[in-house]
């Protein structure tokens, strides 16, 4: 069974940037898509980013492209650097692995981590 942790939310003034990580635990390698997804009060939890681990593909949601970018250390952790922050990106976001299905669906993703908050300020 895999385990999913996020950290590095936090508070930013809108312009500025944070990193988040997902540190993947439980198993002996890991070898398929991962993703972050984000989800604000009252709205539904939307996709924000994907890589294909083997072959290091990336996918973006169109609100995100070009400020955020999805990486791997090529071990067990995947980041997703978020920069010139909108006040609109404020969301709980969560580290996701292994789909079956389209990545843009959240109902794809088998794993889920516990979210990590992201407050941007205008």
């Amino acid at each position: 069974q895999m385990q999913l942790e996020e950290s590095g939310g936090g508070s930013v003034q809108a312009g500025g940037s944070l990193r988040l990580s997902c540190a993947a635990s439980g198993l002996t390698s890991i070898n398929y898509p991962m993703g972050w997804f984000r989800q604000a009060p009252g709205k539904e939890r939307e996709f924000v980013a994907a890589i294909n681990w083997s072959g290091g593909s990336t996918f973006y949601a169109d609100s995100v492209k070009g400020r955020f970018t999805i990486s791997t250390d090529n071990g067990n952790t995947v980041y997703l650097q978020m920069n010139s922050l909108k006040p609109e990106d404020t969301a709980v976001y969560y580290c996701a692995a292994d789909p079956e299905g389209s990545f843009y669906s959240p109902t794809a993703w088998g794993y889920w981590g516990q979210g990590t908050q992201v407050t941007v300020s205008s």
